[in-house]
Parts: structure tokens; C-alpha cells; sequence
């Protein structure tokens, strides 16, 4: 079963759908490219603004998400920080990327020390293998297991990981349009 969107029940009012639907349409669209930064995307999902409810909000998110193409993800692969490195700067965008990095950055014992290692040697493989930067939705995942995936992703083919990373953008920019309901 291919997963969907993060699924977020608010039973009763909605502050944050509430607010974002009240943005001006400029506000909208930075705010939804903090999520995720293709614009063919913020463009179509700011255009049905305003929302019924965060259900609909994060299917039609996730929706077009679906969709992206090889040259958008490559887009948006530029506004990703390696995983292990730490996002530069101040803005939301930044403090979310260090957020969702956070279990991979505070394991500090010598085993995770060497898996760290291995992790930054096979990264580097990957972007020779595949002229990118190695992305996967980290949040709450360790680095033994973002290691694992590394390692399973490097026998994909070139389509095949571009279909990867678009899924793994797509589910970033799920965790992101939460958290911008959170923060609005």
C-alpha cells in the first residue's frame, strides 16, 4: 500500500488551517515553498486556497506532490542540506531541516561515530553514482537506519532513484505543511 500524506485530525476549530487560509496569496506561496520549493506545486495548491480542512489541505498536498518531475526534484534537491551537515541560517526552513535531522546528528556514542563514517563515505559514493545529493525523510529515524537505506538506494538505477527522491521530497513537504499549521 503506497503511503499517503501525514495524517493530522484537529477535531474542532482549526487555528492553524485558519490562519494560513487568511495569508495573502504572496505569504501563501512563500509559506508553501518553505515546504516544498517547486513551484509548480505551490502554484496549484495555493490556487485552491482557502482549505475546507487539514484533511484536504494535506490530500491535495500530497496529490501533487505525486507528480513531481525529474527536473523539479532536482530544483528542490537544492535547497536540502546533506543529511549530517546542518542547515545554514535562520529562517523556518532552515530550523525545520535541523529538526528533522536531529536523531542523526545526536547519536554520539563510537558505534553511531563509526556509522556516521561509513554514512559520509557511501554519500559520497552515492553522489558520484548519481550527481546528486543523497535525501530521505529523517525525521525520527536513527543513523543506522538512514545508512541501511543509503546503501539499499545505491543499486537503484537512475529512474528509479529520481523516483525515490521525489517520494521522499513529497513526504518532507507533508511534515512541513504540519508543521506550518503548527507555526502560522
Amino acid at each position: 500500500m503506497p503511503e499517503t500524506a501525514p495524517e493530522e485530525r484537529v477535531d474542532g476549530p482549526d487555528p492553524g488551517l485558519d490562519r494560513l487560509n487568511k495569508l495573502p496569496a504572496e505569504e501563501l506561496r512563500a509559506r508553501l515553498a518553505q515546504c516544498l520549493n517547486v513551484d509548480r506545486w505551490v502554484g496549484a495548491l495555493a490556487s485552491e486556497a482557502p482549505f475546507p480542512d487539514r484533511a484536504a489541505l494535506l490530500a491535495s498536498a500530497d496529490g501533487h506532490a505525486r507528480s513531481i518531475t525529474a527536473d523539479e526534484v532536482a530544483a528542490a534537491l537544492a535547497r536540502h542540506p546533506r543529511i549530517g551537515e546542518k542547515a545554514t541560517g535562520g529562517g523556518t526552513e532552515s530550523a525545520w531541516s535541523r529538526g528533522e535531522q536531529s536523531a542523526f546528528a545526536s547519536d554520539a556514542d563510537d558505534a553511531s561515530a563509526r556509522v556516521q563514517r561509513i554514512f559520509a563515505h557511501a554519500q559520497r559514493e552515492y553522489e558520484d553514482r548519481f550527481g546528486q545529493i543523497y535525501l530521505v525523510c529523517a525525521s525520527g529515524r536513527s543513523s543506522r537506519e538512514l545508512l541501511a537505506d543509503l546503501v539499499g538506494r545505491l543499486s537503484n538505477d537512475r529512474d528509479t532513484e529520481l523516483n525515490v527522491v521525489g517520494d521522499e521530497l513529497r513526504k518532507i513537504a507533508g511534515l512541513r505543511l504540519v508543521k506550518l499549521l503548527e507555526d502560522v
